[in-house]
């Protein structure tokens, strides 16, 4: 599976240091992080909050460790600020993956986005946009799509918990109301499961669009008891909802069978935020990568 074509794997720093979370991970170096990565198989990484900012010092401490960078997360608020503010920091943001050497800028809408708050119940009060907002959105992302390819690359949309675009309706929304060209797709199956929707069928209808994968595994029994005990999705983290492939209820085979038949090409990322002191980072990086080379022979 996936012989000649041009896909890497990487895993996010989430699962040593959580951005959202600082505390957990917070005795974590941004060294141990990345050498833990290199040593247990992987050749790239997402961008976290303990990483260097200054380029050169991020090129050469990955560079040692055989490491690159595949993309880093971009908050937007399209639906709740002007557009002119989102557009200022995503050029910073893009400028900065660029001279990382990045191609693709993960984006997603964080207006009315509930996924920071510790106690706001996820699917209680998950945000619905109005008609207005989802115009907002698809014209400030495509003007983000605009303003990637200016330097030759594209944006992917991050569907997330807890935030307007999660649901599987809501993705086809979203892909229906922009331009193929000007804005492609993050596909995170975690996300997907955590939601309640059918992460293949997603797949298939969206498989065209996507041009950066998220693989993230869920603990089923834990998802359904998030659901009923009404907690937020900062709490779901920390009692363990999300793991690394292989580890949880989803089955990773069709995934890599369906976008190695497409020819995809580019980043598959590791990415499961645990508490480090419940989950070993370095473990689960080890877990994930032999359950990436048994199950598509990457």
């Amino acid at each position: 599976m996936f012989e000649g074509n041009q896909v890497k794997l990487a895993i996010a720093p989430i699962g040593w240091t959580n951005d959202d979370m600082p505390e957990l991970g917070g005795d974590i170096t941004f060294e141990q992080c990345i050498s833990e990565m290199a040593l247990a198989g992987f050749s790239g990484s997402e961008v976290g909050n303990k990483y260097p900012r200054n380029t050169a010092v991020l090129k050469k401490t990955l560079s040692l460790r055989g490491l690159e960078i595949a993309s880093a997360w971009f908050s937007a608020f399209l639906t709740s600020r002007p557009l002119e503010e989102t557009a200022e920091a995503f050029k910073a943001h893009r400028d900065f993956l660029l001279e990382m050497g990045a191609k693709v800028i993960v984006v997603s809408e964080q207006g009315n986005s509930i996924q920071g708050q510790m106690e706001t119940a996820l699917f209680d009060r998950k945000p619905v946009f109005s008609d207005e907002e989802w115009q907002l959105l698809a014209t400030g992302l495509q003007h983000l799509g605009d303003l990637a390819a200016e330097k030759d690359m594209k944006i992917v949309y991050h569907h997330h918990m807890g935030t307007g675009v999660q649901t599987a309706e809501e993705i086809d929304r979203l892909m229906a109301e922009t331009d193929p060209v000007k804005v492609s797709l993050l596909y995170d199956t975690g996300h997907l499961v955590f939601s309640g929707e059918d992460y293949l069928q997603v797949l298939y209808k969206h498989i065209d669009r996507i041009h950066h994968v998220h693989l993230k595994d869920v603990r089923i029994d834990l998802a359904n008891k998030v659901r009923e005990e009404k907690l937020s999705f900062l709490q779901a983290v920390k009692a363990g909802v999300f793991t690394v492939p292989g580890d949880g209820g989803i089955d990773f085979k069709p995934v890599f069978e369906a976008l190695d038949a497409a020819g995809y090409k580019g980043w598959m990322v590791v990415e499961a935020e645990q508490d480090p002191h419940l989950a070993n980072p370095f473990e689960y990086a080890v877990k994930a990568r032999q359950y990436i080379r048994e199950t598509s022979g990457l």
